[in-house]
C-alpha cells in the first residue's frame, strides 16, 4: 500500500514507460527514494502482498481472500469492523449497519461482532 504526498501527480507526469510499455509505480517510488523522501514500513506476520496487475493475478487474490474468510470466519478489510474495534462506532451503530446488509453473510458477521 502506498501513501504519497501531493507532489505525486506532478512527479507521475515524468514517469516514462517501461520496456513492457507500462507506467510502473516503482519508477515513481524511485523518485522519492533518490530524494531521501521514501519511508518504508515492514508488514509483519499476518499480512500478505498480492500483485493484482493481471486478470489471473486478480482472480488469484480474490480466491486467496475468499479462502481465508471461509476458513477463519473473519472478514477481510471490513470498514465497519475496523470502526467498531477503534471505538468510532458503538454496538448499536454496528447493529444498524448490520441491518443495512440484511441477512447476507456480511450482515450476519457484523451482528456476531456486536455480541
Amino acid at each position: 500500500m502506498y501513501f504519497l504526498d501531493g507532489s505525486a501527480p506532478e512527479r507521475a507526469k515524468a514517469v516514462e514507460r517501461s520496456k513492457r510499455g507500462e507506467l510502473e509505480i516503482t519508477s515513481l517510488l524511485e523518485m522519492y527514494l533518490h530524494e531521501g523522501k521514501l519511508s518504508v514500513e515492514r508488514m509483519g506476520r499476518g499480512y500478505a502482498w498480492l500483485d493484482t496487475g493481471t486478470h489471473g493475478s486478480l482472480l488469484d487474490a480474490g480466491n486467496f481472500v475468499r479462502t481465508l474468510e471461509q476458513r477463519q470466519g473473519l472478514q477481510t478489510g471490513s470498514p465497519d469492523e475496523i470502526a467498531h474495534a477503534a471505538g468510532w462506532i458503538s454496538n448499536e451503530e454496528l447493529l444498524e449497519r448490520a441491518e443495512m446488509f440484511g441477512k447476507n453473510e456480511y450482515g450476519q458477521y457484523l451482528r456476531q461482532l456486536a455480541k
